[in-house]
């Protein structure tokens, strides 16, 4: 008898990526989650944080030389990542998706208006996380 690695989990595509916090801290530190990560990586775009205990909504954005594995791996650490409102709540009722993808190529103005727009589709500096 033998302890074999676990089987690695395949990605689902950006597009049903739906996980709880329990779930981050998983994919950021399990060896299973290798293709996760590698995917995350690759991409810089929009996300999703939703409070689920009370259904408020945080849109981020990862641009730059930060891409989204890098950005969720903050919140993975601390659950907020160092946004003001995200501090103070327990991110165990969090849970992250992503809006949109960019090839990290894309300039910067390109996705800072997209992050706009869902801040003002999903009402998210009124009714939500967002400050800004």
């Amino acid at each position: 008898m033998e302890i074999a690695d676990a089987q690695p989990v395949p990605f689902p595509g950006f597009d049903a990526l739906i996980l709880d916090y329990p779930q981050l801290q998983a994919v950021m530190r399990e060896h299973r989650y290798a293709a996760w990560r590698t995917a995350l990586a690759s991409v810089v775009g929009i996300y999703l944080i939703t409070d689920t205990r009370d259904g408020r909504h945080y849109v981020g954005r990862a641009d730059g030389a930060e891409n989204v594995l890098q950005r969720w791996a903050a919140y993975s650490v601390n659950g907020h990542g160092g946004n003001v409102e995200l501090r103070g709540l327990d991110p165990s009722s969090f849970r992250l998706s992503v809006l949109r993808v960019f090839d990290p190529a894309t300039p910067t103005g390109q996705i800072n208006a997209a992050e706009s727009h869902y801040k003002h589709a999903l009402d998210s500096r009124r009714h939500g996380l967002n400050r800004n």
